[in-house]
């Protein structure tokens, strides 16, 4: 949408390299121009097209534009004419468009979840139907154990077709099982490549994190680099507390749960570690001086906060954002505490 300092003209063009090509010839190139596009769908080959161009090009953070009080007409010429107002405005956020290794990373790792998800919902289908036919495992309390799966193999179904249900699901299931252990194998080995081994090395050592969980959150978080506080970090996964304060009147609530969902899961459930003592491995490498750092404070701060009333979910979030700033710490390689201290002096 042209715009040269008056009201936006809008005008609708094909989503073709040819017709984006042909339309910033028409504005006179690349030279001057600045455009602006909301993040979604198509995800970054526009924006990837346009830097190659020569084009100045950001990617809008959807979630974080303005949006006006009783405003309730949305249509695509609105939108496009309130984007570039408030673009030339510079209230805007704009996203940072990963490398195309990283997002070739995050494909695969979310292509994982989605087998792990599709996994878990086929195991409960299997639980289900055994258990409308009355097929009720006691020999334990969790399920998809050695000893379950061996005892859900030997379960006979007295109506044939309903057995025949339960053995394409199982089937199915097995299947499942399958490209999750392939994909793992592979993501062990994309691991130990150079492009991501130093970090991935840094990441591991840190209690609650495996090499999968470190992939996740390199491939999700990208580099850590352009964040220049933690506060900055904890704030885009969503884990810093809403807020409403007027005058003398504070009031803190739930987090905010903004920006990325998948990193967001991963770091949580490593924080759910951090209940137990700290302990150095007995086989393996020794922990980093700043990750067993973070096993006393964090263990501390857990139960610190369990013995005060606090629920464990709430505790874990809050083990959660202070374990991304250890985490900011040592891949953006700031001095361990006692060298900042010597240096202040």
């Amino acid at each position: 949408m042209p715009c040269r300092g008056g009201q936006p003209e809008v005008s609708r063009i094909e989503t073709t390299p040819k017709a984006i090509r042909r339309f910033v010839a028409k504005l006179g190139g690349s030279e001057g121009l600045a455009v602006a596009y909301e993040a979604g769908p198509g995800g970054f080959a526009l924006w990837r097209m346009l830097t190659d161009m020569g084009v100045a090009c950001d990617v809008i953070a959807p979630s974080l534009i303005p949006i006006r009080a009783g405003d309730r007409v949305k249509t695509d010429r609105r939108d496009a004419k309130k984007l570039v107002t408030l673009f030339r405005a510079g209230v805007l956020r704009f996203v940072q468009p990963p490398t195309e290794e990283t997002e070739g990373l995050r494909d695969l790792l979310r292509c994982r979840d989605d087998l792990r998800l599709a996994r878990t919902a086929a195991r409960h289908r299997v639980v289900k139907q055994l258990l409308r036919h009355g097929h009720i495992y006691r020999e334990g309390k969790q399920t998809f154990t050695k000893m379950h799966v061996a005892w859900v193999r030997a379960q006979r179904l007295d109506d044939p077709l309903a057995q025949l249900a339960l053995q394409r699901m199982l089937v199915h299931l097995e299947a499942i099982d399958s490209q999750l252990q392939t994909l793992d194998a592979e993501l062990e080995e994309i691991a130990r490549q150079d492009q991501w081994a130093a970090q991935v090395q840094k990441l591991v050592a840190f209690r609650g994190i495996s090499t999968l969980t470190a992939l996740g959150l390199i491939a999700e978080i990208g580099d850590f680099n352009r964040f220049s506080h933690p506060r900055e970090l904890a704030s885009w996964l969503g884990i810093t507390p809403t807020e409403y304060s007027s005058g003398e009147s504070q009031h803190r609530g739930h987090i905010t749960k903004t920006g990325n969902r998948h990193a967001r899961r991963l770091l949580v459930e490593a924080a759910w570690h951090y209940r137990h003592a700290p302990r150095r491995p007995v086989t393996g490498p020794e922990p980093s001086p700043r990750a067993w750092q973070a096993q006393i404070r964090l263990h501390h701060r857990y139960w610190h906060l369990t013995n005060a009333g606090k629920r464990s979910t709430v505790v874990t979030v809050a083990v959660a954002r202070e374990l991304i700033a250890f985490l900011w710490a040592e891949l953006t390689d700031q001095p361990a505490r006692a060298e900042q201290e010597v240096h202040a002096a």
